[in-house]
């Protein structure tokens, strides 16, 4: 299996935390939601969770060793393990980041994280 390259690495750390989250919504949801996926849909939401979680094991095992071990170690302590920098700022911990990060030409062509929080960081314009 060959390492994703960093924007690879980034938009599936995305599409993991978004993954997550579903996985939190099916798992969790006990009321009209879950009646809904059930009844209208047609989808069993213990089964769909399951399925998520084995798509999300897959491309947790694509990321490259560092950034799998440093996902693993933030995701056990917070559900967005990637953040957005608006204006500077860190919307993981809502501290500045640094302006030599924040001012590159490009500065999503390399996967870079918080100094602060630990999270992994997509900058927009």
């Amino acid at each position: 299996m060959t390492a994703l390259t960093v924007d690879a690495q980034l938009t599936a750390l995305l599409e993991i935390q978004d993954m997550r989250a579903k996985v939190r919504e099916l798992r969790e949801d006990s009321g009209v939601g879950r009646l809904v996926e059930a009844d209208h849909f047609g989808i069993d939401p213990e089964v769909a969770a399951d399925t998520l979680e084995v798509r999300i094991a897959e491309l947790v095992a694509e990321l490259a060793l560092p950034i799998r071990r440093r996902y693993e170690r933030i995701a056990g302590h917070v559900h967005r393990v990637v953040v957005p920098v608006i204006g500077g700022i860190c919307y993981g911990c809502f501290v500045s980041v640094p302006t030599a990060t924040a001012g590159e030409m490009d500065p999503n062509a390399e996967l870079q994280s918080c100094e602060h929080c630990g999270r992994f960081l997509y900058f927009l314009p």
